[in-house]
């Protein structure tokens, strides 16, 4: 994997620029929030935390807004970005953040013929993958407002490890990381492509382990093994350097106890011999035949 890290000397280049964040009150987005506005950006950022929310917004500059925003409510997410766009005509970075954790009931060994029959609780899904496709959609209109195609857009979607590793056990929240990797793997080369007003870069981070809420119940025990663990500062450098770094498309950025690292070239890189040699050419010709994916017809139902 290739290391990846925030150029601190081009923080600078985030002084007005202007950030949609969703899941903004607490942990990796809260320091988000503290870390952009800090170097002058102004930062609109939505959370369910109404009072956590609020308290952060009011500690930090006049150009931080808060937004009470539920992202498994498609018009709640249209509101957030519709007050960043009265506030200031445009939005430059967005960043799906908003996450939860796994619900029980779903595989639970006491299960029988009788339990069964009850539907199970979808919010770890409604929030990490829908909310995120949603988040998506709107950005994907809004960066375009008021932009020329110039201009350096870009929406960051947070995933995990359990995004693209193994993760027995949370078996709806890994479905749901992985999912915002394969939302980011489709958007990669078409948002950059298919709009004529901006280009739009897409990026996925994936935390492993992160000083957050999520883990308390097991913080102790993963350090006592001597396991490495990110501060959400660390995860909000990420996404930091993510949005200043123009060049960057259709990457995952690993981040594990502070150090993170590039893997979707080398995936693509080593795809012969994981794959196979033979299995991999008619993939190789398929996927240049399908391109950015303006060649699907949408329209059409299968």
């Amino acid at each position: 994997m290739s290391a990846f890290s925030l150029d601190r000397q081009k923080l600078p280049q985030l002084k007005d620029k202007v950030v949609v964040l969703t899941g903004g009150a607490n942990g990796i987005g809260a320091e988000t929030v503290k870390l952009l506005s800090s170097h002058g950006a102004k930062v609109v950022f939505g959370d369910v935390d109404t009072e956590q929310g609020m308290v952060l917004a009011n500690s930090l500059s006049p150009n931080v807004c808060f937004v009470q925003t539920d992202v498994t409510s498609y018009s709640s997410v249209l509101q957030l970005f519709q007050k960043a766009f009265e506030l200031y005509q445009r939005i430059d970075i967005a960043v799906s953040n908003a996450g939860l954790g796994e619900r029980p009931e779903w595989f639970e060994p006491s299960m029988n013929l009788v339990s069964v029959q009850k539907e199970p609780n979808t919010i770890t899904l409604d929030v990490n993958l829908r909310g995120s496709l949603f988040v998506a959609r709107v950005a994907s209109v809004y960066l375009r407002q008021n932009a020329k195609r110039e201009d350096n857009k870009s929406l960051i979607l947070l995933s995990s490890v359990a995004g693209f590793e193994e993760s027995p056990g949370i078996f709806v929240y890994q479905a749901a990381k992985h999912g915002i990797i394969g939302l980011m793997r489709s958007l990669r080369k078409y948002s950059s492509t298919a709009y004529d007003e901006a280009s739009i870069r897409v990026n996925c981070v994936c935390p492993w382990a992160t000083k957050t809420a999520m883990i308390q119940e097991f913080q102790d025990a993963w350090e006592k093994e001597g396991l490495p663990l990110n501060t959400c500062i660390d995860v909000a450098e990420v996404v930091a350097a993510i949005a200043l770094e123009e060049d960057l498309n259709g990457e995952s950025v690993y981040v594990e106890g502070g150090n993170s690292w590039l893997f979707e070239e080398n995936l693509r890189r080593l795809q012969p011999q994981w794959l196979g040699e033979s299995a991999i050419q008619n993939l190789i010709k398929g996927q240049a035949y399908l391109a950015t994916g303006l060649k699907w017809n949408i329209s059409k139902e299968l």
